[in-house]
């Protein structure tokens, strides 16, 4: 319930825009800072779950923590240019940032359904594992829309010049199953390492966003 309530977005148009239905009384306008509170809030949930999910996998199953990060595969995301660094961030304009965004939370829809299924196998997270999965997957979703009525709001200001609904999912690698459960758990492990390296460039960007879009908050 409290997920709802936070990612209660409401529309994307400047006036009038209230966040309830026509004819309800105590209606309110959200303002660009509100949605992208709303979205940031959000993005840091999905992100501390992401971590604490892979740091009990990393207790349960990893045998040599020197494997961790240094598969010869790359995340399935590398096609997608990420800037790093705040002073490179700084150079991408709001409009192919917020792309950026979308395109990662896009990116995960399948992996992480494909993680949800797996995880299920493993007898240590047989109940907890698949319900965090679960809400991982689930959360990536809303923050897509989320991040999408963000950009609807942007557009409404002529912060930005197109609307970003319907972007072409990246091409992803290969995600097939493995044909043993030591190197498909190693496969999940990585999909975990590369999530939680993705949700935490996510919200730095959103954040890095608003105060661009929003400097009075001095950030």
């Amino acid at each position: 319930m409290l997920i709802l309530l936070a990612l209660n977005l409401g529309t994307t148009e400047v006036s009038p825009a209230p966040v309830c239905s026509t004819g309800e009384t105590g209606c309110r306008f959200i303002s660009i800072d509100d949605l992208f509170d709303r979205v940031i809030l959000h993005s840091s949930k999905l992100h501390s779950i992401a971590s604490d999910l892979y740091t009990d996998v990393e207790q349960h199953f990893l045998t040599s923590k020197n494997q961790l990060g240094r598969s010869a595969n790359p995340c399935h995301t590398a096609s997608i240019r990420t800037p790093n660094g705040k002073e490179n961030v700084q150079k991408v304009p709001g409009e192919e940032l917020t792309q950026v965004i979308l395109r990662l939370l896009l990116a995960w829809k399948d992996p992480l359904l494909r993680l949800h299924k797996n995880i299920g196998q493993y007898e240590e997270f047989s109940v907890a594992g698949h319900t965090r999965t679960k809400e991982i997957s689930d959360m990536v979703q809303s923050m897509r829309s989320g991040v999408e009525k963000v950009a609807e709001k942007m557009k409404s200001l002529q912060i930005i010049n197109n609307s970003l609904y319907g972007l072409p999912l990246p091409k992803n690698e290969d995600l097939s199953e493995s044909e043993n459960t030591e190197a498909e758990l190693l496969t999940d492990f990585e999909l975990l390492h590369c999530f939680r390296r993705d949700s935490d460039k996510i919200q730095n960007y959103l954040r890095m966003l608003k105060c661009r879009i929003v400097p009075e908050n001095k950030c």
